[in-house]
């Protein structure tokens, strides 16, 4: 090779280098479809709805300081029914999100969550803080805001001197993977995963609309990163590295967060004297408001989080460390306050829903290679239940980034039926009940990649 070409040779090796270092964590991490549409399910019918609305992100793309993120709004997963009388369904958001790509800690006085949008999973789905909009109206002594509600003294989004959790007062609103619309924005308060498959089972939706969820919370792995917060800080799952050094081993991030022991309501954590809530029992149990909470600093317990819900730490994406949050859970799995972000930003809040672009950008075309064999062995692909006399379970564990294809087959190597677990989803099915009872293969496949393994199918 002569010396010219040696040099564009290297330039090139330069450039692209560069480029990979530029498509950082917070561009590559999105979940990208342009073909799959999502569905949804309505009470009293266990079968899913096509709503002809493509799901996770559409486009990516990227400048200097800031990634856009196009997206619908939709999950992969279905979604509902919402059980507690919500007439919407999740709508076509149709968003643009621009996020920074340098964040910063904010120095100043940190800044609140607010009602709305605060940040946004990697599959394009909202992410709200801990609020629904009902707050407890001290003048008249009843809830206000929300729909059944009177307005609150103000007008709506006004802080209140006792604001109502929406994780303990709309549980029966959410579906199972613990998502609602509010006026068709379809989103998540707190960890992104299934009910049925938490350690103690807190709702039954997922009895008869069987969805999944973003990720499978495996405890024996970092959590996969699951979105981003509007101060461009990376979100994770529950679990990570006890030290923030990635040393330590795995465990459960914990909130720093604990409920307040009181029997009344007449102070807030800090000792401020406010107006008087509803006394702490029957339809107003403790940690149905928020100021029910109080901060607790663990000096020297590295598991626990600071008072936004997050540390500086080492992370599979970030190995040079990063502030991440973490989306909270108790040791049943069930959602821990103040559930992801909050009750303020970390960073300097910066992120904004534009409608259109305005600046040149690099759209981002994520790889087609498909999983390492590494990386397929990590789902942990399993299937349930074996021997079956009906539906077979196929599920994943972990966070789903590369279209699954699932087939089956009889002895002689006949394909009876074929199903898919999608990015963005865990879960698929298969029914069992017109196959003869005997041995069939199940294989799992994606790029050259594959796991099979025998399901018997039995007698009724």
């Amino acid at each position: 090779m002569n010396k010219r070409n040696c040099a564009y040779a290297l330039a090139s090796l330069m450039l692209l280098i560069g480029s990979v270092k530029a498509q950082g964590p917070a561009i590559t991490s999105w979940l990208q479809n342009t073909t799959q549409t999502g569905s949804y399910y309505k009470a009293g019918n266990s079968t899913t709805i096509s709503n002809s609305i493509l799901v996770n992100c559409q486009k990516v793309e990227y400048a200097a300081d800031w990634v856009y993120v196009s997206t619908r709004g939709i999950p992969a997963y279905p979604t509902g029914p919402f059980q507690d009388g919500n007439p919407s369904q999740a709508t076509d958001q149709n968003a643009i999100f621009k996020l920074s790509l340098k964040p910063r800690q904010n120095t100043g006085t940190a800044t609140a969550t607010t009602g709305g949008n605060i940040g946004l999973f990697i599959n394009g789905v909202a992410l709200f803080d801990y609020r629904d909009g009902v707050a407890w109206n001290t003048s008249t002594n009843a809830l206000c805001g929300g729909p059944g509600n009177p307005p609150c003294p103000g007008g709506p989004g006004t802080t209140q001197s006792w604001n109502r959790d929406a994780i303990p007062a709309e549980r029966p609103g959410f579906d199972c993977s613990k998502g609602h619309p509010a006026m068709g924005n379809y989103h998540h308060h707190q960890n992104p995963s299934a009910f049925k498959l938490d350690k103690k089972v807190i709702s039954t939706v997922c009895n008869l609309y069987d969805a999944d969820g973003l990720y499978v919370i495996d405890t024996t792995k970092h959590s996969p990163l699951i979105g981003y917060a509007y101060d461009g800080f990376p979100i994770y799952g529950a679990y990570g590295y006890r030290n923030t050094d990635a040393t330590g081993g795995i465990v459960r991030m914990k909130s720093g967060y604990q409920l307040r022991s009181i029997t009344a309501r007449t102070h807030h954590a800090d000792g401020t004297d406010v107006a008087d809530g509803p006394l702490v029992g029957g339809s107003y149990p403790l940690g149905y408001f928020r100021e029910d909470y109080e901060f607790k600093t663990h000096a020297g317990e590295a598991d626990y989080l600071d008072e936004h819900n997050g540390r500086f730490c080492f992370t599979p994406e970030y190995p040079q460390g990063i502030y991440c949050y973490f989306a909270t859970v108790d040791a049943n799995h069930n959602s821990a306050y103040p559930y992801v972000v909050g009750p303020t930003f970390y960073g300097v809040k910066t992120a904004v829903k534009v409608t259109t672009v305005g600046e040149t950008t690099t759209i981002y075309t994520p790889s087609t290679t498909g999983y390492t064999p590494a990386e397929f062995g990590a789902l942990n692909i399993r299937m349930f239940p074996n021997p079956t006399s009906d539906i077979l379970a196929i599920q994943a564990g972990g966070l789903v980034k590369e279209d699954i294809s699932l087939h089956l087959y009889d002895l002689s190597g006949r394909e009876l039926m074929h199903s898919s677990i999608n990015k963005g989803q865990t879960i698929a099915y298969f029914d069992m009940q017109a196959l003869y009872p005997g041995l069939y293969t199940l294989m799992a496949r994606n790029g050259k990649q594959e796991w099979t393994q025998q399901v018997m199918k039995a007698e009724y």
